[in-house]
């Protein structure tokens, strides 16, 4: 009797665990300056590697990154910056130049062209 209890209580734990961590995942779109595959590739990969994002998809049809993440331990502040930071525009931040100038030429004529 007591083992059954005792793997009621473990199950009921586990059940509540699981349910709080999906609970913690949120969605967003951003718009990049993307042009190519080699560009959805960096954002995609940057992206998955920041802590607290859960998956990053990028469509090149319309530029915009759908990102899902945990804001406990991202804002959608610190997702721009990563984009940013990888080279790319998000939304209303701006590339950083640096990153920019590190890109494959067809991502930064690509990019600026665009501008």
């Amino acid at each position: 009797m007591k083992n059954l209890k005792a793997f009621a209580l473990l199950s009921l734990i586990i059940m509540t665990v699981s349910a709080f961590n999906f609970a913690k995942t949120e969605e967003v779109k951003i718009k990049t300056t993307a042009v190519c595959g080699m560009c959805k590739q960096t954002i995609e990969r940057n992206l998955t590697l920041t802590p607290g994002v859960k998956s990053a998809v990028l469509s090149l049809s319309d530029k915009v990154v759908t990102v899902k993440y945990n804001p406990k331990k991202i804002s959608v502040d610190g997702i721009k910056n990563a984009i940013s930071m990888s080279g790319y525009d998000a939304d209303e931040t701006k590339k950083d130049t640096k990153a920019h100038a590190d890109l494959p030429a067809c991502c930064r004529e690509g990019c600026n062209a665009s501008h």
